[in-house]
């Protein structure tokens, strides 16, 4: 398969400017050597590594596109309401319009502010189509999203291994979330290693182990019944430290918003890890179950003030036609969303895209 001009630059990068090798002539062989081999510090290790994802991952628009099948059935009638539009049924039209967004889970407060924006640009005269008005509306969300979530990349720092925290309640698909994480890491030569920090679910461990053989992937798990999440996740840090490793991936137990016990064990972690990698962990990454719609953003505000979450991973879109909760818990948490969970597949959390987003949902 030819590889891009693209990764053949980034892989250039990241050689060491130490290193005596040069770049081969056609048909000389060459030794197989490691792929990322660079210093995070000085190469940019993980800023390209997070772009190449991203780049990647546009590639794949048509999985984001079918995994809002649901939310975009929702909206179509949107389509219907302005193919015949009039500035007579302008009321009409624009109340219909605001069903449609609320049902599809955009909230009340986003809704009115898209709604009103658009009747004062149809009453000015700057509106002046059926389509004028799509546009303007996809527009809107796109703004709201591009204004707070603006690094939708994830921010690994500069110095390995990078450290990245799963939080999350329970079944919203946290253990599954990181396992999928792993493996767009590990297509790109990254070495990850997992920590089976779920140290509460009994099956939680064998899911991991599962997920690290699957994406071949090393793990560190609790070694004994009564194992405390923290000593398994600074016990991975420091194998990470100490043997090279790009990535340190680290599951954690799924726990209620409201259980103020299990949230202040979130704090611990966090502590455990940051005394072994200065600056750990580098991105906390809270999962949120798509099909709650709004019902995510009290869990997302609690695990924020406990833990300061960095980023989000929503699951489970492709089942929901409650879309519209992406750009609310944008806006309404300034908190970004990095990826997002379309399909059952490996290759299904994708990087979040705004503008693929928004095409998605307002075919």
């Amino acid at each position: 398969m030819a590889t891009s001009s693209a990764h053949l630059s980034f892989l250039a990068a990241c050689l060491s400017p130490f290193s005596s090798e040069r770049i081969p002539q056609r048909g000389e062989f060459r030794p197989p050597v490691t792929r990322f081999r660079c210093s995070a510090g000085k190469s940019g290790f993980f800023t390209r590594l997070g772009r190449l994802i991203k780049e990647k991952a546009k590639s794949d628009v048509e999985k984001v596109f079918s995994g809002f099948s649901k939310t975009r059935e929702n909206l179509a009638v949107i389509d219907e309401l302005l193919l015949f539009w009039n500035l007579a049924e302008t009321d009409r039209v624009l109340d219909e319009l605001e069903e449609a967004l609320l049902v599809s889970d955009f909230g009340p407060k986003i809704t009115v502010i898209i709604v009103e924006k658009l009747r004062e640009d149809i009453l000015s005269g700057k509106l002046k189509s059926g389509s004028e008005i799509k546009d303007a509306l996809k527009g809107s969300v796109l703004e709201m999203l591009a204004m707070k979530n603006s690094k939708t990349e994830l921010q690994m720092g500069f110095r390995k291994p990078a450290v990245v925290m799963i939080v999350g309640v329970n079944g919203g698909g946290k253990t599954t979330s990181l396992g999928k994480l792993a493996h767009r890491f590990q297509k790109e030569g990254t070495k990850v290693l997992m920590a089976a920090g779920d140290t509460f679910r009994a099956a939680a461990s064998d899911q991991l182990e599962i997920w690290a053989e699957r994406t071949g992937c090393e793990i560190v798990v609790a070694e004994g019944e009564k194992a405390k999440a923290t000593t398994v996740l600074s016990k991975a840090v420091k194998r990470g430290k100490e043997e090279g490793y790009d990535v340190v991936l680290c599951d954690t137990s799924g726990r209620l918003h409201t259980n103020y016990s299990l949230m202040e064990e979130l704090i611990a972690c966090k502590k455990a890890v940051g005394k072994v990698v200065s600056g750990a962990p580098n991105e906390i990454l809270l999962v949120l179950d798509g099909n709650t719609g709004l019902n995510m953003l009290p869990q997302a505000r609690e695990f924020n003030e406990v833990v300061g979450i960095t980023g989000l991973i929503l699951t489970k879109l492709d089942g929901s036609a409650r879309g519209g909760c992406v750009v609310s818990v944008v806006e309404e948490l300034g908190i970004p969303v990095k990826f997002i969970g379309v399909g059952e597949a490996v290759e299904d959390l994708q990087p979040f895209d705004p503008e693929a987003f928004v095409n998605a949902i307002f075919s």
